[in-house]
């Protein structure tokens, strides 16, 4: 009768055990969740970095006018009147010879 228990109690162990380590909501799942997790995480630290960056943009466009200027010139190629506007073009590269 002991040997039936302990046989039991023995098979119940290793059941409960492949459980942990192979089911649902077993290691390997908790594993990669956490690396997931830690996925999103650096996504959000990235994204968060970049909101930051635009929301300083965003107070500067609407604090003055130097942004807005620095803008123009940037994109559009604007110049203030009386200024003079060069542009240094590169020559193309020479073919090597065959």
């Amino acid at each position: 009768m002991r040997r039936i228990v302990l046989s039991v109690l023995l098979l119940l162990l290793a059941l409960l055990q492949l459980s942990l380590w192979r089911g649902p909501g077993g290691r390997a799942e908790v594993e990669e969740l956490a690396r997931t997790v830690a996925a999103q995480k650096a996504e959000n630290a990235r994204l968060a970095q970049r909101n930051a960056a635009l929301a300083a943009e965003v107070r500067d466009l609407k604090a003055g006018t130097a942004a807005v200027e620095e803008r123009a010139r940037a994109e559009l190629g604007m110049i203030k009147p009386g200024e003079v506007f060069y542009r240094v073009v590169q020559p193309p590269a020479a073919e090597p010879p065959p």
